[in-house]
Order: structure tokens, then sequence, then C-alpha cells
């Protein structure tokens, strides 16, 4: 069965230049589906905004992310049904790639940045044990030495108040980055190649998807990996949420495995998602359109929702110590304190680490 251009290309045989009806009804599901998701993801963030507006969260960085997702999906439905109509050249010979790129591509890094932050936790509690064996005298000078570059920590923190960018937030950052600047290249490519040249527009958008596929399925399985060493961790710590934070990571971390790892194989094996839908025959084209809606809702539609669900609560709001006990220490200056806080934060930070919600 040969396959030829995108998905967005014009149906051979087609008189009227636009999809079949089954696949512009896939199409339009689809679309239903990210837009009802786009706007519950802006509206628990416009939510969790009200209740909690020092800055930015992991939890409202997730549900900004999982929207704009979405929303890009629905533009992408909507304008393949339009453009294909409309007969667009750009976009069959790049425009449209670049668009269904990127949605992809923020999802990719959405569920990169949960795994960065679980590989943080995990690695943080192995940390942090060795360092509740320095002294007591070590704290104490830590407290007096000046960290270079602590301006800048300032000026960050100022800036995006309980977000921590790690150096593995980082690197998700770079992932990011590079990913458009190599679907750009490869909309280049694909433009090029729709003249009289060696290069093969169907053929690289064959490499683009297995490529992609690849990494999406490695992604699933790190995700399982990580979310069982987690899990695991978590077991050995008693909190009164530590159950329901358990279930929620094992569950993220199952439904991760499975739906990236059925996407991922549904693609390397039928290549419908970037390439034209070849038919001959009415059954041919209800199968491309099974594949399609399959292939977007298993790969993006329900990952994105099941995330918003895990993080629908509503975060506690934090109390603000008052500093009353400084008088009490100026009273008694005559038994000065033995042990430092953060000596004992530091202490018990492993424990809070796990106790404290992963997601």
């Amino acid at each position: 069965m040969g396959r030829y251009g995108m998905s967005t290309a014009i149906a051979a045989g087609d008189g009227g230049g636009c999809l079949p009806m089954p696949i512009i009804a896939a199409e339009a599901a689809l679309a239903v589906i990210d837009a009802s998701i786009s706007v519950a993801a802006f509206v628990q963030l416009a939510r969790i905004h009200r209740h909690d507006q020092h800055g930015w969260t992991r939890q409202k960085l997730f549900h900004f992310m999982i929207g704009l997702c979405n929303l890009v999906f629905l533009v992408y439905f909507v304008s393949t049904i339009i453009a294909t109509c409309e007969r667009w050249l750009c976009w069959v010979h790049g425009c449209g790639f670049v668009l269904m790129a990127s949605p992809q591509i923020l999802l990719l890094a959405s569920f990169l940045l949960l795994l960065s932050f679980w590989v943080d936790l995990c690695h943080q509690t192995n940390d942090e044990d060795e360092e509740d064996t320095r002294s007591h005298h070590e704290v104490l000078l830590d407290r007096t030495k000046t960290k270079p570059g602590i301006h800048a920590v300032d000026v960050h923190r100022r800036c995006c108040p309980g977000v921590q960018l790690g150096s593995r937030q980082k690197f998700v950052i770079l992932v990011l980055l590079l990913s458009f600047v190599v679907t750009i290249a490869f909309a280049i490519l694909i433009w090029i190649g729709r003249g009289e040249n060696p290069i093969d527009s169907s053929l690289l958008k064959r490499v683009y998807l297995d490529v992609f596929s690849v990494v999406v399925l490695v992604l699933g399985g790190a995700l399982a990996c990580y979310g069982a060493i987690l899990f695991s961790k978590m077991s050995k710590v008693r909190s009164e949420t530590g159950s329901s934070e358990k279930r929620k990571v094992a569950s993220l971390a199952a439904v991760s495995l499975i739906c990236f790892s059925s996407s991922a194989i549904l693609a390397l094996a039928t290549n419908v998602p970037v390439l034209v839908y070849w038919y001959s025959t009415d059954a041919d084209i209800i199968n491309n359109a099974v594949i399609l809606f399959m292939y977007y809702f298993i790969g993006s539609s329900i990952p994105s929702g099941f995330v918003l669900w895990v993080m629908k609560d509503i975060p506690h709001r934090q109390t603000v110590e008052r500093p009353t006990q400084s008088r009490v220490v100026t009273l008694f200056r005559d038994r000065p304190t033995t042990q430092d806080p953060q000596w004992r934060t530091a202490v018990t930070s492993s424990n809070k680490a796990l106790k404290s919600s992963p997601i």
C-alpha cells in the first residue's frame, strides 16, 4: 500500500478536494475533545490562581502547558479541514507539518518536565540523607558564607516564585527549543522537496514520525520506571496524604506507559498520522479515520485529561509564620539554642519531600 504526502494533502481522486467524510468526522471529534480539555485546563488554572496568587507553581505550569497544547491541537484539526478543501499550497508543503508537530512537542515537553521533577525527587532523598550527617558547626558556617550568584537566584525567585528550575528542568527547556528548530528544518526541506530535486518529502515525514515515536516510547518507559521508584520510596514514609499521592503517582505512570507506548507503536506500524490517507475503497477510508482518531485520542487526549484530573485539587493556603520567637531569644540569652532550625529542617527534609505531592 503506497502512502504519499501529509495528512493535510488533497486526497487523490477526490473531485471536491476535501477529505472524505469519515476522516472529517474523526478530526472534528478530536477538535471537540481538545477544545474541552483546553477550556478545562484554563478554567482550572484561573481557579487555582485566584486561590494562590504567589506566582507560578508546578501545578499552574502544567495546567498552562496542557491548555496551550490542546488549543494548538484544536487549531490544527480545524485548519486541516479548511486548508484541504481550500487547497492551501503552503499548508500541504510545510505549514501544516509545523502546526501538526507543535502541539506534540508541547505535550512531550510537559511530560518531560514531569519526569524531571520525579527524577529530582528520587535523587533528592538520597542526596539529603548524606547531607544529614553534617555537623551543626558546618551548617552555621554555611549560613555565614556569601554564595556566588545569590542575586541571580533572588531575581529568579521574585519572577517565578514556587518553581525551582534545576539542571534537569533547564535541559527540558533546551530539548523544547531544539525540537522546534528541528521541526522548522524538516518543514523547510519538505518545502524544497516539492520541486524537481532528490529530496523525498514523504520520506522526510516518515523519518520524523519514526524518530518522534521512538522518543515518545522511551518517555513512557522512563515515566513508568521512575514512577515505580517514587512509589516504592513513598511507601516507606507514613503520611496522612501518602496513600492518595501514591495512587496518583502509580496511576499517572501506568497511563503514561500504556498511552505513549500504544500511540508510538500505532504510528510506527501505520505512518498514518503524518501521511496522506491512501484509499481506494470505503473500507480504507474508515480504517484510516479510525487509526487517526485512536492515535491522537490515546496519545494526547487521554494523558492530557488524566493529568488535569490528577492535579484538580486546590492547594492548601500557605500560612505565614510570624516572627514571635525572636522576643523569647532576647529574654533568655543565658541559654542559647543548641540546634539551628535550618539543621532540623535538613534532618527531616527527605521525609518531607516524599510526604509532599510529587505531582
